[in-house]
């Protein structure tokens, strides 16, 4: 499926079948009254990362799609 930015605004994740790892998605981040931030960001968790790397980073960060992302087809939605 294509990038669904309405699937986020609806707080699914999203994760594509390309990414190299399997436990890495999107997710949208809508500030609250405690939140620094004031307007929503996207960012990626690797936090459940499932490799063999033991240097990987398992982090949340901000993310920014490439074009490449946006233009993709393989994004799916995970539960």
């Amino acid at each position: 499926m294509p990038f669904d930015i309405k699937a986020l605004k609806t707080g699914k994740k999203l994760a594509r079948k390309g990414w190299n790892g399997k436990g890495i998605f999107i997710e949208l981040q809508v500030p609250d009254a405690h939140s620094k931030m004031t307007h929503p960001y996207f960012f990626i968790d690797t936090t459940g990362l499932q490799t063999d790397n033991v240097n990987a980073p398992k982090s949340r960060v901000p993310w920014l799609p490439s074009q490449t992302d946006l233009l993709s087809d393989d994004w799916e939605v995970v539960e």
